[in-house]
């Protein structure tokens, strides 16, 4: 059996891991001690976990993050979900088929009262900005309490392995996400008035001023906080297509948790959905572990996501179509192809325009909704409550850094009245961490006779001043109140001294230096280079690739640098004619012809879409019901279970609005569906006291 394995990675590091064997029905499988039961199928080849009871319908992981039950298995004849569940030796895999059976209890479990605890603070999630918000209170010896669901802090830190973007000064901008992450999680541990609960999730939050929290997967514990912090993150959005339950359809945070955490290919060709900074730099990543990026599509006529990470992917070969739509996920038991078109004014296909890809896998990253849930029942039940990161509002994780910062000092200003006002040059500072992509500028191609010039393939005003601040010299440009600006290169020929610490450390890798200083006619190219350095060496041909992915010519490599302090990026030094040198922005890596075309499309109809995943409820019986005049989504979900299932309508909801939208139903007309009071579904037994390792003990006896 093939191993999916990734071996060798540009930026992360491979860990040795203990080999242990488990069995997958009966077959023995090896796996890594320590990793889920999804990463270990998933390493050997599995894509398909098992068959949904109600059609049958192939099943397969799906957010990786336990929200759901796409995943589940059983192991040791229990069912669990397959991506939070660790492998242990000698497990007994087996597919859930249909629906699992009840565990035989031959004794009554022991119960126990449900432990209370009273905290000054409680903050919910521990990505960018639950770390900061305690960061701040700790600083301050403010008795708090950081509860996280994983089993480290970072939240999605842990999964970026780009550089960010933002203020060097402010947000670690020119650092990793996964070095962030670290960084962060160190200082919050110096200050020990604030504890620390992972692999710990908030239930719900009650009218008492309670919120139950399932503590380590194994202990039901109600906490009441004088304070509640919500900083949750954000879930992904999803869309409504012919195929979109197959195995192989993944969201963009499943598809890098698989590939950046658990360091398993679970593709080798991907198409991807969503042109945003998520989709961008998912597909990014997907290079990175070498998988083949044979496309993007994006229904706008451009990209949303900044512009140097849609350069990035196209002058390394992944094609783009923008103003263009998913049609249908192709394939029996999984992805097998994918068929998109381009679309009109109003976003309608156009027949006729319809493209197929092979490919084993798709990537949905079509935007986030906020994970507010606890902050809206709390503020419902007057609980003194504050939200930040993306709970509070969708931006880039340097946002996140600062709105919890602010967060934190809100609370400190509510908890005592001896603390500063918080400087006006942090709210100044947050809204322009969170703005969006500005206009676009003509690059500026300069005619060089000689010496060096770095050229800035940066040509969008986005909130980003890494370079310069890597100049030694301060020849690059950027002002300090608002970092928003495109950077400007204030030398001229001869001011640059080539250290290429610019090229190197930029984090939208969209700046080059031109050396004309040996030969002018065939001046040196320095380009940024973030892959495995074995798949690239001294002498190999490459093709040289303007800034939007035009094919400038050929070369061959002359070196390849590691810069100092280089942060894992290396420098490929190449030789180009002087009229195209200026233009050269990077070397294509993957070829043109495995991003092929086909014509053949089999039509699905739209109405035998899967609205609800977790029931298996299709756009048909929805919009049936809403042509007889229902406008009740409780209605709806009681004839249809529509929303009844282990994800809590997390994913469907907003695709029963858009039928609702598309049948011309205004909202006001609408009664949406009552909100599920625990956030995830939990054993029974967890809230009579019983302990998860008791039940498994008596389940042995």
């Amino acid at each position: 059996m093939n191993t999916y394995r990734i071996d060798k990675h540009p930026i992360l590091p491979i860990p040795e891991h203990k080999t242990i064997t488990v069995f997958w029905e009966g077959n023995p499988l090896p796996a890594h001690e320590g990793e889920t039961i999804s990463a270990a199928l998933i390493a050997n080849g599995i894509r398909i976990f098992g068959y949904h009871p109600r059609d049958h319908s192939p099943q397969g992981i799906f957010c990786a993050n336990g929200q759901c039950a796409q995943c589940m298995v059983l192991a040791n004849e229990r069912p669990v979900k397959a991506c939070m569940t660790l492998v242990q030796p000698n497990m007994q895999i087996k597919p859930l088929n249909g629906l699992p059976a009840l565990p035989v209890e031959t004794k009554p479990p022991v119960t126990r009262e449900i432990p209370r605890l009273h905290i000054p603070v409680l903050i919910i999630g521990g990505g960018p900005a639950g770390l900061s918000a305690g960061i701040e209170l700790g600083k301050q010896g403010v008795e708090t309490l950081l509860i996280d669901d994983k089993h480290r802090l970072g939240g999605k830190l842990v999964l970026q392995t780009h550089r960010f973007f933002g203020s060097t000064q402010a947000v670690y901008a020119g650092t990793r996400g996964i070095d962030i992450a670290t960084r962060l999680e160190n200082e919050l541990s110096q200050y020990p008035t604030v504890k620390v609960w992972l692999e710990s999730t908030a239930l719900a939050v009650f009218s008492d001023y309670y919120v139950g929290i399932w503590k380590n997967g194994t202990q039901y514990v109600l906490v009441r906080p004088d304070i509640l912090l919500v900083a949750t993150g954000a879930r992904e959005k999803f869309l409504a297509f012919p195929g979109n339950t197959l195995p192989g359809v993944y969201g963009a945070g499943a598809f890098q948790t698989l590939v950046n955490r658990d360091l398993v290919r679970p593709a080798e060709r991907l198409f991807i959905v969503g042109g945003g900074n998520v989709g961008l730099i998912a597909g990014y990543h997907a290079l990175q572990a070498g998988i083949t990026v044979v496309g993007l599509a994006e229904a706008m006529p451009e990209v949303g996501g900044y512009k140097v990470h849609r350069d990035k992917l196209a002058r390394m070969g992944v094609p783009i179509y923008t103003s263009h739509t998913i049609l249908s996920a192709n394939g029996h038991q999984k992805v097998e192809s994918v068929t998109i078109a381009q679309v009109n004014e109003k976003f309608q296909p156009i027949p006729g325009t319809e493209k197929t890809f092979p490919c084993d896998s798709i990537l949905i990253a079509v935007g986030l909704d906020p994970v507010n849930e606890f902050y809206i029942k709390a503020k419902e039940f007057g609980m003194k409550a504050f939200v930040a990161g993306d709970a509070e509002e969708i931006a880039e994780a340097s946002a996140a850094i600062y709105s919890g910062k602010i967060a934190g000092l809100s609370i400190l200003k509510e908890i005592t009245q001896s603390i500063e006002p918080i400087p006006e040059a942090w709210f100044q500072a947050a809204e322009i961490l969170k703005s969006r992509p500005g206009k676009n500028v003509s690059e500026a191609i300069p005619d060089i006779p000689d010496g060096v010039m770095p050229i800035i393939h940066c040509t969008q005003e986005i909130p980003c001043n890494p370079c310069s601040t890597l100049c030694t010299k301060g020849l690059i440009f950027i002002p300090q109140e608002d970092i928003r600006s495109v950077p400007v290169f204030m030398g001229d020929s001869h001011s640059c001294s080539f250290c290429l610490r610019c090229v190197s450390g930029c984090p939208g890798l969209a700046i080059t230096v031109v050396d004309y200083r040996a030969d002018p006619q065939h001046p040196r190219i320095a380009i940024p280079y973030e892959f495995n350095q074995e798949l690239l060496k001294k002498g190999d041909k490459v093709i040289l690739m303007s800034t939007e992915g035009e094919e400038l010519g050929t070369s061959n490599v002359q070196n390849i640098v590691s810069l100092k302090d280089n942060d894992r990026t290396l420098v490929v030094l190449v030789q180009a004619p002087r009229e195209i040198a200026p233009k050269v922005a990077g070397i294509r890596i993957q070829p043109q012809e495995i991003c092929k075309v086909e014509t053949n499309y089999t039509h699905t109809v739209a109405d035998e879409t899967i609205v609800c995943r977790c029931e298996r409820v299709s756009a048909g019986e929805i919009r049936a019901l809403i042509r007889e005049g229902y406008r009740d989504i409780n209605e709806i979900k009681a004839i249809t279970r529509a929303g009844m299932g282990a994800c809590g309508s997390k994913t469907c909801s907003p695709l029963i609005l858009r039928i609702f939208r598309e049948e011309g139903i205004p909202l006001n007309e609408i009664t949406l569906s009552s909100k599920r009071p625990l956030f995830v579904e939990v054993p029974l037994g967890l809230f009579a006291g019983t302990h998860r390792e008791e039940t498994q003990e008596e389940s042995h006896e």
